[in-house]
């Protein structure tokens, strides 16, 4: 599983830790990804790795959970 996200194509990003004396080391800014259950406008469900940008912003449509009786 990588770590992009599969709807925007976010993935890691890279940068420096920069200390008090400003040495600079190098460092990785991943993104904040979750795994969450879409439905496909073809019906099919599947679990997919997605930013929280795209949760929020209503790129994933989350399957209607159905009550047992």
């Amino acid at each position: 599983m990588s770590k992009q996200c599969e709807f925007c194509g976010k993935k890691p990003q890279t940068g420096n830790y920069v200390s008090h004396s400003n040495i600079k080391t190098k460092r990785v800014f991943n993104p904040n990804l979750q795994n969450v259950r879409h439905q496909f406008a073809n019906g099919e469900v599947r679990t997919v790795s997605v930013c929280t940008r795209c949760l929020r912003s209503g790129v994933v449509t989350k399957p209607v959970v159905r009550k047992a009786d």
